[in-house]
């Protein structure tokens, strides 16, 4: 099968964790490189949370994660063949809030059901069963795609050689569910945000807009801001007139303004309550009770500094699987750029993930020559 570009596949009726069922569900993604005879060689991108499935870059447009993916690159698409997808309630191609309810043939709006973790990876799994694959080389992803990859790894055990959750946790701590809820207050408390319901309005840009800010601070650390921005003025006005700006300042609204350009308001809220729900352990025991189900090798990477997925979380999940005998390597990054480092420190997480890649390909498949 040869690399399909961008594409959408009609997945129908998915049944959800809150009990609802989503009818004529559909679901955006991209693919790079060739998959092999064998349909070995697959490796599946899980994106964060205002990714998308654009993870490798083309002549026209960047990739999210070209760093790491490519021909030639860390994860090299001449050997394997990578697919990434848009996640369950996002607003890039798969159904989301902005998806027209098929009932009514009005947007969902927040009348689409609670989406989780699990949901995300069971509409990812019927993706990858109808591209006619069967057993998947990997699945990375960092952040809410990390969240992801542990799910993968809990729910189809069998699915998957080895894993590479990186900059995540298996479950969401107290602190990032706090930044995610003023986040998400300051998009309901827009006036525009018309409890969901404002399509084809733009909807809360100005919420948005503030929770994307927010968002960026958490993303960075304090030392980054202060080498970059320190107590620079954007202009030469005076710095007691009402209106003088802060570098830093005009960097947040920078970016907040630029993801009300791509993103739905929406989304963002119901992406943030499945990271909120998120914990592999619910409804199964415990975490160590759900660890016991992985049978894939395991990549963690945590990235020093970082607020919303500290190490310790990470290394707490290394420490059970190591009791559960489960093949497991871990590392820690030493980055400046806080959790963001898993989207910008390619060259220290770049050699971590090629090196268990060939370590495995070799031992995954009888034909090695395959991933070449």
């Amino acid at each position: 099968m040869q690399a399909m570009g961008n594409d959408k596949m009609v997945l129908g009726e998915i049944h959800l964790e809150c009990g609802a069922a989503l009818k004529q569900v559909e679901i955006a993604y991209e693919t790079c490189g060739t998959l092999n005879k064998e349909r070995s060689n697959a490796v599946f991108i899980c994106h964060a949370l205002t990714g998308d499935s654009h993870a490798v870059g083309n002549d026209e447009t960047p990739g999210w994660w070209e760093g790491l993916i490519g021909p030639g690159r860390y994860v090299d698409t001449n050997k394997f063949f990578v697919i990434t997808s848009n996640v369950l309630g996002g607003c890039s191609g798969t159904t989301g809030p902005a998806t027209r309810n098929p009932a009514t043939g009005e947007p969902y709006g927040t009348s689409l059901p609670v989406i989780t973790i699990r949901d995300m990876v069971k509409a990812q799994y019927e993706l990858v069963k109808r591209l006619g694959i069967d057993k998947l080389f990997a699945i990375i992803g960092g952040s809410m795609g990390g969240m992801q990859v542990y799910e993968w790894a809990v729910m189809y055990p069998e699915m998957s050689h080895i894993v590479m959750p990186i900059a995540t946790s298996a479950r969401l701590s107290a602190v990032a569910i706090a930044y995610n809820d003023v986040g998400r207050q300051a998009i309901m408390a827009d006036p525009d945000w018309n409890r969901g319901h404002y399509y084809p309005g733009r909807g809360p840009a100005n919420g948005l807009s503030i929770a994307r800010m927010l968002g960026m601070i958490t993303y960075r650390t304090a030392d980054l801001f202060e080498y970059r921005f320190g107590r620079r003025l954007k202009d030469e006005r005076d710095i007691t007139q009402f209106d003088s700006t802060f570098q830093i300042e005009s960097y947040l609204r920078y970016q907040g303004e630029k993801l009300i350009e791509r993103f739905d308001p929406n989304s963002y809220l119901y992406l943030l309550k499945a990271m909120d729900s998120h914990d592999i352990g619910r409804g199964r025991g415990g975490i160590a009770a759900a660890l016991e189900r992985i049978q894939a090798k395991v990549l963690s990477i945590a990235i020093s500094n970082d607020l919303l997925y500290p190490a310790d979380h990470q290394e707490e999940v290394v420490a059970m699987l190591r009791d559960s005998n489960k093949e497991v390597e871990y590392h820690y990054i030493e980055s400046i750029y806080g959790h963001d480092g898993f989207l910008v420190e390619f060259a220290k997480i770049g050699p971590l993930v090629e090196a268990f890649i060939e370590e495995h390909a070799e031992t995954v498949c009888n034909n090695p020559a395959a991933f070449l």
